[in-house]
């Protein structure tokens, strides 16, 4: 694809992105999505189970393009003591799922509400404490902020918990002609500034990138995924989430058909896993969200099930690989 086919790209329109999405599920706001353990390598290579609770809360204020994570949030403010009651029935859940997974204990724990932690409308100031002291077993803590909304409610968090704070953010891409129009409603300056606002007051930073970025052309994929990791290291990150695309919440798929979108294939997310551990090295950890990984589509089927494992293989163990395939190149 050559992105556009030399047309102009369409303007992005928050209120049209919203008309042609799905109807929204019905959720319960007292239940979490869910919650898994997994096995996630750290900067220093260890791999450490974390455990993941899924939160069901606000829908973000932000329309991006690429989101679809507004599936899981409810029509209205979190009602007060929603989150807390959420956590606290995923926590008791976890020595099952630990059991099963042959893990002993877990002391890492991702708060992931498909929004912005720091956002009220989301996670009601009143409700900051007691999820702190239920995350106090936990060494190391991860919530997901846009950078915009990163100000003194984070460093106020931090001070409550017993363990770390770690901050997940989307820098999303570097390209200067998609980041503008992807709705996300950031700079590389108001990252960098969060970024700094957050090291500053001792929390850690992870970013999240996109493989298969709107408006940017398939050839350039790669090269543009590697330097947003570039660029996220040299923000401070100590961890990089490479996020395949998905489609299905109805923009992507009016952007593919006008040649503006294309949704990544295993090969791609390979050679970007590849490149964006090539830029880190020993500094950081890069990986491949697994969520939906089967999803991604593979345009060859004779390597598809060992480019998947490939992926999996360098999420576990930070060494750069590339598949080779007679049927494909």
């Amino acid at each position: 694809m050559e992105a556009g086919s030399g047309q102009a790209p369409p303007a992005f329109d928050p209120a049209a992105v919203r008309a042609l999405r799905p109807s929204r599920p019905v959720h319960d706001p007292w239940r979490p999505q869910g919650v898994t353990v997994e096995l996630e390598r750290g900067p220093g290579g260890e791999l450490r189970p974390w455990a993941t609770v899924f939160l069901t809360g606000a829908e973000c204020p932000f329309t991006c393009v690429f989101c679809d994570l507004w599936r899981y949030t409810v029509s209205g403010p979190t009602p007060v003591g929603a989150l807390p009651a959420q956590l606290r029935s995923a926590l008791e859940d976890l020595p099952r799922l630990l059991l099963e997974a042959g893990l002993e204990r877990c002391d890492r724990l991702k708060l992931y509400n498909a929004s912005n932690f720091f956002e009220p409308r989301a996670v009601p100031e009143a409700d900051l404490e007691p999820i702190a002291r239920l995350a106090e077993e936990f060494e190391r803590v991860v919530v997901e902020c846009h950078p915009r909304l990163v100000d003194g409610r984070v460093r106020r968090f931090a001070d409550r918990l017993r363990g770390r704070l770690e901050v997940a953010m989307g820098l999303e891409t570097v390209h200067a002609g998609a980041l503008p129009r992807l709705g996300k409603q950031l700079t590389l300056e108001q990252f960098d500034r969060a970024a700094a606002r957050l090291l500053a007051d001792g929390v850690d930073l992870r970013a999240f990138v996109l493989v298969g970025v709107p408006f940017v052309p398939a050839a350039e994929q790669a090269h543009w995924a590697a330097a947003s990791v570039r660029h996220a290291l040299g923000a401070g990150a100590r961890s990089v989430a490479l996020i395949p695309v998905r489609g299905g919440n109805g923009e992507l798929e009016r952007l593919q058909r006008l040649d503006w979108f294309e949704p990544p294939d295993l090969a791609l997310v390979e050679e970007a896993l590849a490149r964006g551990m090539e830029e880190a090295g020993s500094r950081a950890a890069v990986q491949v969200d697994p969520w939906d990984l089967e999803r991604v589509q593979s345009a060859c089927r004779a390597c598809r099930a060992s480019r998947l494992a490939a992926i999996r293989e360098m999420n576990r163990t930070g060494v750069p690989r590339r598949t080779a395939c007679d049927d494909c190149g």
